[in-house]
């Protein structure tokens, strides 16, 4: 099965350690934040990975050939010229992920989440993509329904909400960073070049099944930020696949 890492971030949250090298070559207990992710995608069997660059590209390319590509097939979504968002780094890949399902990570979040039981849960329902979810505190949470299907987001600082179908008594959940993926989602894709995901998820959550895969309980993490990266340094030896 195929992944994609996202990994072209700014790191602005991480200055200074981001001042000369990419957010994903910060390193975690001494391991890159991208070398960690690739270490969990080779664990649960992902061996055709597509990663997008663009902040300090260079450096992540000179890393993976250092590496060997960690004996994997690797390819490089390059979006050196300009930042394509969420949205629109995944549909610039559309050439490499287009024939099958596929899984897509940040680099930056530390999860013990298990990836083969969540792509076996995405094959069982007919879902057009399987958000990985918590029922952790966020200011910002989707809305689903009893089915799990989502059905909206709200700001609970703001009030603000997007409505993409009427329910009553929606189950909030804070969205994980970790997504699989039918291709024919890329058929349904906006044609501008830079756009979000989430907000492209809610505009076709009306009539397609946009599914949550909820996995409470487990270490989540986003090292995307100065405060996290000391607090999450004790947690990778409960991580399957980081001392691979």
């Amino acid at each position: 099965m195929k992944a994609m890492i996202f990994a072209a971030g700014l790191g602005t949250r991480l200055r200074p350690l981001t001042n000369n090298i990419p957010k994903a070559l910060v390193p975690l207990n001494g391991i890159p934040l991208l070398e960690l992710a690739i270490r969990r995608l080779k664990y649960y069997g992902f061996n055709e990975i597509i990663i997008n660059v663009h902040h300090f590209a260079d450096k992540i390319m000179a890393f993976l050939e250092e590496k060997n590509n960690f004996d994997i097939e690797i390819h490089i979504s390059n979006e050196e010229k300009i930042l394509l968002d969420t949205g629109g780094g995944l549909k610039n890949a559309a050439w490499f992920l287009k024939d099958e399902p596929f899984l897509v990570v940040n680099a930056d979040i530390v999860t013990s989440l298990n990836l083969a039981e969540m792509v076996k849960f995405h094959q069982e329902h007919s879902f057009l993509a399987t958000l990985a979810v918590q029922t952790r505190e966020s200011s910002r949470q989707m809305m689903f329904n009893e089915q799990y299907l989502l059905s909206g987001w709200k700001n609970h600082q703001t009030g603000e909400e997007i409505i993409s179908r009427q329910i009553e008594n929606p189950m909030f959940y804070s969205f994980s960073g970790i997504h699989v993926i039918n291709p024919e989602i890329f058929e349904l894709m906006p044609e501008e070049e830079i756009f979000p995901i989430m907000p492209f998820y809610l505009s076709v959550a009306s009539n397609r099944r946009i599914g949550a895969f909820d996995h409470t309980g487990d270490i989540w993490e986003d090292v995307g930020k100065l405060n996290a990266i000391e607090k999450t340094e004790g947690l990778l030896s409960m991580v399957s696949g980081i001392s691979t």
